[in-house]
C-alpha cells in the first residue's frame, strides 16, 4: 500500500485487508472471526518536528495526547536500516483511555529519498507474542521512497 504522497510503502501480509485511514495515510488490518481487531498496520506521512533523534519521546508524547493511557517504552533503536532509507524505532505498550484495551507497538520514523513517514504496527498486547514475527516482517518490509 503505497502513501498518497509517495514517501513509503507499507508492506501487508496475505489476509489483511485495507481499513479506513486518515487522509493521506493508508491503514489494514486482520480481524478476528468476532470483528475484533487482531493487527494493525499503518503508513503516515511525517506531520510533525520528530526526528530521528527524538522520536521514542515524540511518539510516546503523541500516544499519551491521542486517547493512551500508561504508555510505557519497552525498547528503541536508532539508525535502522529500512529499504531505501534509514529510521528510529521505538516499541511500546499503551491502555486506551476508551474501553481499556491494552495494545503494543513498533512505531518507526522512516527517512527517505522523498521524505519521512511513520510506520506503526499494533497488535492487543495478549496477542503480541503470536503476532510478533508477522508484525516484525511488515517492519523489516517497508519501502521508504
Amino acid at each position: 500500500m503505497e502513501l498518497p504522497d509517495r514517501t513509503a510503502v507499507l508492506s501487508i501480509p496475505p489476509g489483511a485487508i485495507a481499513v479506513q485511514s486518515d487522509p493521506g495515510s493508508v491503514s489494514a488490518g486482520i480481524t478476528a472471526p468476532n470483528g475484533d481487531l487482531q493487527v494493525y498496520f499503518n503508513s503516515t506521512p511525517q506531520q510533525g518536528d520528530e526526528s530521528q533523534a527524538n522520536w521514542p519521546g515524540s511518539r510516546l508524547d503523541h500516544l499519551s495526547g491521542e486517547h493512551a493511557a500508561s504508555v510505557t517504552q519497552t525498547s528503541s533503536s536508532n539508525g535502522m536500516v529500512f529499504r531505501g532509507g534509514t529510521g528510529s524505532c521505538v516499541a511500546d505498550t499503551y491502555m486506551t483511555t476508551i474501553g481499556a484495551h491494552r495494545y503494543s507497538e513498533i512505531a518507526c520514523l522512516v527517512a527517505g529519498g522523498r521524505g519521512s513517514s511513520v510506520l506503526v504496527v499494533a497488535a492487543p498486547a495478549d496477542a503480541w507474542i503470536r503476532c510478533a514475527p508477522l508484525l516484525e516482517q511488515a517492519v523489516h518490509s517497508c519501502l521508504a521512497e
